[in-house]
């Protein structure tokens, strides 16, 4: 029987990961396209984008790491699942980080690069370069979506 604390903690964990899993596969899938396919000007469906995906890498790191914090507890309690989580979740901060903090900036740049010059992106030097970012990107979310669905699935699992 688990005491009743663990079975709490497990249950918040789910909880937070399921909110924080879904919310970022909704931007991803849902509301991104949206935007592009209802606003006019792609340059600014792009830009909100950005803004919406930095946002959500931003929470991505704490939750993340938040989560990570909670496996090890519930793993120091006994719940061997909790050992493969903290490993998917370490995956899931690497993709994470790596578009926070290198794959976004690096795309930003070269959007204001071009907007200075009078451009948009597509129209700049920097075109091929930010397609191919843009790729990166798209990848490490892609990663990142398969991922987070293996953990909710691992976290709602009903027996260690």
């Amino acid at each position: 029987m688990i005491p009743t604390s663990n079975a709490k903690a497990q249950r918040f964990f789910s909880v937070i990961s399921g909110l924080w899993v879904g919310s970022f596969i909704t931007i991803g899938f849902l509301v991104v396209p949206v935007l592009f396919s209802s606003l006019g000007d792609r340059q600014v469906a792009g830009m909100v984008a950005a803004s919406l995906f930095k946002a959500t890498a931003y929470i991505g790191v704490a939750l993340s790491g938040f989560l990570m914090v909670m496996s090890n507890y519930l793993v120091r309690h006994g719940h061997q699942r909790y050992r493969l989580i903290r490993w998917i979740l370490l995956g899931m901060l690497a993709c994470t980080i790596s578009a926070a903090f290198i794959i976004i900036p690096w795309m930003n740049s070269l959007r204001d690069q071009a907007l200075f010059a009078g451009l948009s992106v597509r129209e700049s030097t920097n075109a091929i370069l930010f397609g191919r970012l843009h790729g990166v990107s798209s990848a490490l979310f892609m990663v990142q979506a398969v991922l987070g669905l293996v953990l909710v699935w691992r976290a709602t699992k009903n027996a260690d």
